[in-house]
């Protein structure tokens, strides 16, 4: 193979790079969805604003616990890299084969989707409008980021100021227009149950879903050991104070019923406050965070298949990473066709993104639990190693991430659909491919299988 092939990842993002693209991934769609089912599941103003807060709290101790691990071990691979070093290849391929079958091409079919929707308010195509929206967005995204990632970030960056200058819009006309705060109503029959708020918190976290993309940027982020947690802390702020203000903004306009009676939150409360106009801007917003959304989550998924192709003897080309796009340009053209086929299953149900969700949510919990006690794991067998950035708090820190893991697991379970049963199908399917793991590791190939340190340097 050529040496073009064989070339590795380039630090070549910044911090601000790097924060955009995550503010772009997890500042997406779900800010214009979930508030309402939100709503829904509270009884107060203030309960609806401090689970918001919540899960930006919740979001940033688990940002803290891949600061370290991505600061300690940069890698393109991101959480494959992690479960590699702390259980081995045949766990960190199997999380290979469900990230790519299932968690982060999932993720891209869910985005499509609701990019599909508003697209067809804008421009109707017909019955199959949404599918071919989703498809053609996918496909012009893949065809981006093959090119490089030079074209792929400058796009991000663009597009991520486009969508968060549309919330600052939000925010700035829910709090300050001057509109009368809506009436007080007698209560709804507002669930009160403990299982409320805990479905409440579910839509919380799924809104906030995302910000763990970042770790696969670690290979590519200049001087990763020491401004990777900087990345992760400052996106997370970020992200936290945005989702506050837009539902204290919303609240402000439609009132907690009014939020629970919405089906376009955004759409409502802009329509109240600059008409109809107002209400067409956000549609074009929603559009925007989509297609921001999705081009991150192509950007960083197919990261995945290059890490998981190195230690397999299939698909020996899906190893490469090309020099000229300094991308994985085969797998991304891999993880395209995957979303592709999701796309198809997808459209044949009720309700594409809903499908999505179900068949992602407890299989990405599951594994993101298995990265948070990598933690201890990798802190137990390398005390020798040297920490460019430590968990704070350690070990309540990651505890509670893992607490929160194992909950959202049970939740997911417990509550979502059957889409749930193909997710965790598709999973089991991949275990065959471990017999297709290397023997030895190719001399060509980086080694990155867990190994004992010798005292260590900062970074692989």
């Amino acid at each position: 193979m050529s040496r073009e092939n064989r070339s590795e990842p380039q630090p070549i993002l910044s911090v601000l790079d790097a924060v955009t693209i995550m503010v772009g991934i997890v500042v997406g769609i779900g800010i214009f969805k979930t508030p309402s089912l939100v709503a829904s599941n509270v009884e107060s103003n203030s309960a609806f604003i401090a689970l918001w807060a919540f899960g930006g709290f919740v979001t940033l101790i688990g940002a803290l616990c891949y600061a370290e691990l991505a600061a300690a071990h940069p890698h393109a691979g991101g959480e494959y890299h992690f479960l590699s070093r702390a259980y081995g290849r045949p766990v960190a391929m199997l999380f290979g084969w469900a990230r790519g079958s299932v968690i982060q091409t999932g993720a891209i079919a869910a985005v499509a989707f609701v990019l599909g929707d508003y697209a067809s308010q804008l421009q109707p195509l017909g019955r199959h409008g949404t599918a071919i929206y989703a498809s053609l967005a996918i496909v012009l995204l893949t065809g981006l980021n093959v090119v490089g990632t030079l074209q792929s970030k400058t796009l991000q960056i663009a597009v991520t100021v486009v969508e968060v200058g549309a919330i600052a819009a939000i925010i700035l006309f829910g709090l300050f227009a001057g509109a009368e705060p809506p009436m007080s109503q007698p209560e709804a029959a507002a669930p009160s149950q403990t299982a409320a708020l805990g479905m409440a918190m579910i839509f919380v976290l799924l809104t906030y879903g995302g910000w763990n993309e970042a770790a696969y940027l670690s290979g590519e982020l200049r001087d990763a050991p020491r401004k990777i947690a900087r990345v992760l802390v400052i996106g997370t702020l970020v992200i936290t104070a945005l989702y506050v203000f837009a539902n204290l903004a919303l609240l402000q306009i439609l009132g907690l019923d009014g939020l629970r009676r919405s089906e376009a939150v955004a759409a409502d409360m802009m329509r109240q406050v600059a008409g109809e106009e107002g209400a067409l801007l956000v549609s074009v917003a929603i559009v925007a965070a989509a297609f921001s959304t999705l081009n991150a989550t192509i950007f960083t998924g197919a990261r995945v298949y290059y890490a998981m192709a190195r230690d397999l003897t299939l698909l020996p080309r899906v190893a490469e990473w090309d020099a000229r796009g300094r991308t994985p340009a085969n797998g991304l053209i891999l993880q395209a066709i995957v979303a592709l086929l999701l796309v198809l299953l997808g459209s044949a149900t009720r309700d594409g993104f809903q499908a999505m969700v179900d068949y992602t949510a407890p299989v990405f919990w599951a594994f993101l639990l298995l990265v948070g006690v990598a933690l201890f794991i990798l802190r137990w067998r390398e005390p020798d190693r040297v920490l460019p950035f430590r968990v704070p708090l350690y070990p309540l820190t990651p505890i509670l991430f893992c607490l929160t893991c194992a909950y959202m697991l049970h939740a997911s379970l417990a509550y979502t659909g059957k889409g749930t049963l193909v997710g965790v199908a598709v999973v089991a399917i991949g275990v065959p491919i471990l017999f297709f793991q290397r023997r030895s590791p190719d001399p060509a190939l980086p080694d990155h299988r867990p190994r004992q340190l010798r005292p260590a340097p900062a970074a692989d």
